[in-house]
C-alpha cells in the first residue's frame, strides 16, 4: 500500500503501512508525562505545541528566533504521538458508550497545520482498531465539519449518511506549531460537563505507567485495509460536506427552514447587489477555508469576490487574524476600491475558519480600516436584531454574550426591546446559555463572545466568518435603500433618529450610529496580565478587600471623571450570571464583572477578571459607556493595580506557607 495522496489538491494524506509509533523508539512513561506537562485541556479544546523541530525543520516566514510554536515540521515526537493515541483511545471509549453497542460513525477532520495529517493518521489508526467506523474529510473548516455533522447526527442510525460524533484536529488561532483537538456531536463541541470525565479519562492514561505500550498497542490493532479505505475515499466525504455546509449557510443566513422562503431572500439580495454593487475581499492565509464553499457562497449571493492567499497550508502572515495579519486584506482592499468602488469589506479567518476579522473601506477616511472585535459584534447584533424586526417577529427576543462583551449590546438590544444574558467566557457555556434560553421561549437569533468579535447565528453552534459576512452584507443591501426600507433605517426608527437615514449610506454611517462604549481590546497584551498566584479564587478575595478599601477614596474622582456613583459584583460561571454581593470569590474560576453605576441606577461601565482556561493569563477589561480611550486606560490602569497588588498578595502568602 503506497503512500495515499489527495486526488484533487495532490498533498499527501496517509501511508497506511508507516506505522507512527514503533517499540524501537517508544517513550518512556517519564517522557509521555514530560510532554504532557504543556498540554491545554478545557472544554473549547485540547492543546498543546505539537510540532516535532529539528535542525533541519522550516519556520514560519516571520519567525526570526526558530522559536518551536512557529516550527512547520509535519513530524510528532513520539512521546506526542502517544498522547495524541490515549485522546484517541479516550474518544472512542466515549463515542462506544454513546452509541450502547452500535458501532460508532466518526468525522475526522484537519485544518492546515503542518502536523494535522500525522495526528489523524494516529486518530484514524485507533478509532478503527477500536471498532468506529471513520469518515475522514482531510482539510476543512470547523463551521463545515460541525455543520455536516448537525446534518448526518440527525439521520437515523441505520441511513448510509448518519454520523455519531465528530473529533476535530486544530489550535485555532495559535501559531502553526501548536495543534490540538475538539470533540463534538451533533454539530457542536461537547460542553463542558460532557467533557470532563474525557479530561479525567485523558489525565490517567497519562499518569499510567503502562501508556506508552497502550498507545502502541492501540496504533498496531488497526485494520489495514480500512485504514487505506478510510484515506481513499476523503474527497467522497469532502464532497457530502461541502454540500451540506452550503445547504447550512444558506439556513443561517435566511432565518429560513423551507427552501422556497430561503430562495426568496437569497434572490432578494442578489438582486440588490445587482442594482448596488459590493465587493468583498477574501483573504484566507492558507487556512482550511481555502478548502471550502466562501467563492461560491458568496458569488451565488451576488457579491463581486476576490481571494487571496488561497493555497492550503501556506501562511503569508501570523494566522491570529489580528493587527499586522490584516494588511494584505487591508492593501488589497484599497486597490480594489481603486479600480471597482463596490469592494468595501474584506475578512481574514484564522486557521480552523471558525473566526474571520474584518475589514471595510472608509468612504471618509479614503482608505481601508480595521473594525474593533467588540464593533463587529455590535455591528452583527445590530443587524440580526434588525432582521428579526424586518420579519415581523413577536415572540421574545434574547441576546447571550460572554462576560467581557461590552455592554453596548444592552444598548442595542434595548433598543429593539431584546434582553441580554451572559455567560462564562467560552463558546460552549454561550451556546448552553441560549439552548436553555431557548427551551424557555426565547428568540435567540444571535449570540458570542463579544470580546473576540466572533458571533454564532442560530442555527450555527459555532462561530463562522460567513455568518459575520452575511449579517454585514443583509445590514448594507437587503431592502429598498430609496424608499428607506431596510435593517439600516429600522436601526435609526428604533434610536429615535430617523433623520439620519440616507439612500447611499455605507458602513461608515452605521457605525458613527452605534451607542458609544469605550472597551478594553482583548488583543493587546496588557489585557491579559501574567499572575504568580496560583489560586485565583484567593487573588479575588484579595482584590476584593483592596477594591473595597479603595472604593471610598476613588469614588470621588470616578464621579467626577464618568458619573460613577455604585456598583454590583456579578459572577459568571458556566452558561449563567448571578449578583454575589461583595463575595468576589463566589465568582470561584469564573467571569467576575463589577458593574458601576451612576447615580438614576443606570448602568455606565463595568471592571471585568477571569482566569483564562487555555492559557496561564489572568485576563481582565474594562468598558465605559461614552467614554474616551483616555478614559479607559485610565479606568484599567486602577483595575490592573488592584490585580497586580491581589497578586502579589496572594503570591506571598503561598510562598510563607510553601
Amino acid at each position: 500500500m503506497p503512500l495515499i495522496t489527495h486526488p484533487l489538491l495532490g498533498l499527501a494524506v496517509g501511508d497506511p503501512t508507516k506505522i507512527p509509533l514503533a517499540r524501537e523508539t517508544l517513550p518512556s512513561p517519564q517522557e509521555v508525562q514530560l510532554a504532557a506537562h504543556s498540554l491545554i485541556l478545557s472544554a473549547s479544546g485540547w492543546r498543546t505545541i505539537c510540532a516535532n523541530a529539528s535542525a533541519t525543520a522550516s519556520y514560519a516566514s516571520w519567525d526570526l528566533d526558530h522559536s518551536p510554536e512557529n516550527s512547520l515540521s509535519r513530524d510528532l515526537s513520539p512521546a506526542d504521538t502517544a498522547i495524541v493515541a490515549g485522546m484517541a483511545l479516550v474518544f472512542s471509549a466515549f463515542m462506544k458508550k454513546l452509541c450502547k453497542g452500535r458501532r460508532p460513525v466518526v468525522l475526522l477532520g484537519v485544518d492546515t497545520r503542518p502536523t494535522g495529517p500525522a495526528i489523524a493518521d494516529v486518530f484514524a489508526r485507533v478509532l478503527i482498531g477500536g471498532g468506529c467506523e471513520v469518515r475522514y474529510l482531510f482539510i476543512v473548516p470547523a463551521p463545515e465539519i460541525m455543520a455536516y455533522s448537525a446534518q448526518t447526527t440527525s439521520l437515523p442510525s441505520g441511513h448510509e449518511f448518519h454520523s455519531d460524533g465528530f473529533a476535530y484536529i486544530s489550535a485555532s488561532h495559535n501559531p502553526p506549531g501548536h495543534n490540538g483537538l475538539k470533540f463534538g456531536i451533533g454539530g457542536g463541541v461537547l460542553t463542558g460537563e460532557q467533557i470532563a470525565p474525557l479530561i479525567t479519562a485523558l489525565k490517567a492514561f497519562i499518569a499510567n505507567s503502562e501508556a506508552p505500550e497502550l498507545a502502541l498497542s492501540a496504533i498496531e490493532k488497526t485494520d489495514l485495509r480500512e485504514l487505506a479505505a478510510c484515506y481513499g475515499n476523503v474527497a467522497h466525504w469532502k464532497r457530502y460536506s461541502q454540500s451540506a455546509y452550503m445547504l447550512f449557510a444558506h439556513r443561517v443566513f435566511t432565518d429560513e427552514s423551507e427552501l422556497d422562503a430561503q430562495e426568496k431572500m437569497l434572490s432578494e439580495i442578489a438582486a440588490a447587489c445587482a442594482e448596488r454593487p459590493l465587493g468583498v475581499i477574501a483573504e484566507l492565509n492558507g487556512s482550511a477555508r481555502t478548502q471550502s464553499i466562501d467563492f461560491d457562497w458568496l458569488s451565488a449571493l451576488g457579491i463581486q469576490v476576490k481571494v487571496l492567499n488561497a493555497e492550503p497550508g501556506v501562511f503569508a502572515h501570523r494566522i491570529v487574524p489580528e493587527n499586522e495579519s490584516l494588511q494584505d486584506c487591508s492593501e488589497s482592499l484599497n486597490e480594489a476600491h481603486a479600480e471597482n468602488a463596490a469592494f468595501a469589506l474584506g475578512y481574514v479567518p484564522d486557521c480552523d475558519g471558525d473566526r474571520g476579522n474584518l475589514v471595510y473601506y472608509s468612504n471618509a477616511l479614503q482608505g481601508s480600516v480595521p473594525l474593533e472585535a467588540q464593533q463587529v459584534f455590535a455591528l452583527v447584533c445590530l443587524s440580526e436584531l434588525a432582521y428579526l424586526r424586518w420579519k415581523g417577529e413577536t415572540r421574545p427576543i434574547a441576546v447571550v454574550v460572554n462576560d467581557a462583551t461590552s455592554m453596548r449590546i444592552e444598548a442595542i438590544a434595548r433598543a429593539f426591546g431584546a434582553r441580554v444574558f451572559r455567560a462564562e467566557t467560552g463558546e460552549a457555556n454561550v451556546v448552553s446559555c441560549a439552548e436553555r434560553l431557548r427551551s424557555e421561549g426565547w428568540v435567540v437569533r444571535i449570540l458570542g463572545e463579544g470580546s473576540n468579535g466572533g458571533n454564532i447565528t442560530y442555527p450555527s453552534k459555532v462561530r463562522d466568518p460567513l455568518s459575520t459576512i452575511g449579517s454585514m452584507i443583509r445590514l448594507l443591501r437587503l431592502g429598498q435603500a430609496k424608499k428607506g426600507n431596510t435593517c439600516f433605517s429600522l436601526w435609526l426608527e428604533a434610536i429615535g433618529a430617523p433623520e439620519r437615514y440616507r439612500p447611499d449610506y455605507g458602513l461608515d454611517d452605521v457605525i458613527a450610529s452605534l451607542p458609544p462604549w469605550a472597551t478594553t481590546s482583548a488583543f493587546e497584551p496588557y489585557a491579559a496580565l501574567k499572575t504568580a498566584a496560583k489560586d485565583k479564587i484567593a487573588l479575588k478575595n484579595a482584590y476584593q478587600s483592596l477594591f473595597l478599601e479603595a472604593w471610598p477614596q476613588m469614588l470621588p474622582e470616578l464621579t467626577d471623571r464618568l458619573g460613577i456613583a455604585s456598583w454590583r459584583a456579578f459572577a459568571t460561571i458556566g452558561p449563567r450570571e448571578h449578583e454575589i454581593g461583595a463575595d468576589f470569590g463566589a465568582s470561584e474560576n469564573g467571569g467576575l464583572r463589577i458593574v458601576l453605576y451612576d447615580e438614576q441606577g443606570a448602568s455606565c461601565a463595568f471592571l471585568w477578571m477571569r482566569a483564562s482556561g487555555t492559557e496561564p493569563v489572568f485576563r481582565i477589561g474594562v468598558d465605559i459607556k461614552g467614554g474616551t480611550g483616555a478614559d479607559e486606560a485610565w479606568l484599567r490602569g486602577w483595575h490592573t493595580n488592584l490585580v497586580t497588588q491581589a497578586d502579589l498578595l496572594v503570591a506571598h502568602s503561598q510562598n510563607v506557607v510553601g
